[in-house]
């Protein structure tokens, strides 16, 4: 694992790792948690642009009635 230094104001870290004192964790793996989660939206935003990329020559041409759309 990689260590990395990061720097906040000091009452904004005292008040992280209290919070994190009482969820029973460390502010550590909250911000491990944090990291694997921000990487993980970017590559959500490129999944669902490269769909509707896909998906661009879809036009339905009119609106459904309730009726057409409950059809089967």
């Amino acid at each position: 694992m990689k260590n990395i230094t990061l720097s906040a104001e000091e009452s904004l870290i005292r008040n992280a790792r209290e919070k994190a004192r009482q969820e029973k964790t460390s502010l550590n793996k909250r911000f491990r948690e944090w990291l694997k989660s921000y990487v993980g939206q970017s590559k959500s935003e490129e999944d669902y642009d490269a769909l509707m990329e896909q998906l661009k020559y879809a036009r339905p041409g009119r609106h459904f009635t309730r009726e057409e759309l409950n059809e089967r």
